[in-house]
């Protein structure tokens, strides 16, 4: 079973947030704290879903927010983690101090990976461009000697090792070959033509008579 939603979203309001559920959403939290985000929204008296102000309060009201453009020294940390930690940007925004994970991520895909591509660095690997190219270059196909006399040995040697198996085997499944090679045995059959004698010839009928001679 999937979880269930944390607000009914028929009852919910959508798009932009006014000025007013921005000072209730700032008051409960400076009162009671962020708590649960998923009852939050009926304590705050907000007709919103608790995924909507968590993230409201994150990336827009939180009091530590920076607000500004980023920082070279802020650039240069951003470039180390990636390198170490990939497209993990919650992770990176835990290094950077009133920096959000989505804020990161935009600055990395609009400004930071420009900046690499234009000094020659891949933002994947960062390595040069030309290292990353060797590395993905297939390899030239190696060639295979094929010695025809070596092969024939072998073929030789498995139609020997095959032929004898073949042949115990022909003794487990069919013993008469083994009686036909014999010269004492005689195994010739005799057929004799089929009876054209009707069986409803009154002349060949046995009588009662004929049963109690057998009998006696």
């Amino acid at each position: 079973m999937g979880r269930s939603p944390c607000c009914e979203k028929a009852h919910t309001n959508k798009g932009a947030w006014t000025k007013e559920e921005d000072e209730r959403l700032i008051a409960h939290i400076q009162a009671y704290g962020e708590g649960c985000w998923r009852s939050l929204p009926k304590a705050a008296g907000l007709l919103r879903c608790g995924k909507s102000c968590r993230l409201r309060w994150i990336n827009y009201l939180r009091p530590d927010l920076k607000r500004g453009n980023f920082t070279s020294e802020e650039d240069d940390l951003i470039i180390t983690l990636h390198s170490l930690l990939g497209n993990k940007w919650s992770r990176m925004a835990r290094k950077l101090p009133g920096r959000t994970d989505n804020e990161i991520k935009n600055h990395w895909n609009t400004h930071i990976r420009r900046k690499l591509l234009s000094r020659g660095i891949d933002p994947s690997t960062h390595r040069p461009i030309g290292d990353s190219l060797k590395e993905k270059k297939p390899k030239s196909p190696t060639l295979i000697s094929w010695d025809a006399t070596s092969t024939d040995q072998q073929e030789q040697k498995k139609l020997k090792v095959f032929g004898s198996l073949e042949s115990n085997n022909r003794k487990k499944i069919f013993p008469f070959q083994e009686i036909n090679n014999n010269p004492k045995v005689n195994l010739e059959l005799q057929i004799s033509p089929p009876n054209t004698q009707n069986p409803h010839d009154p002349s060949l009928a046995v009588s009662d008579d004929d049963f109690l001679d057998l009998k006696i």
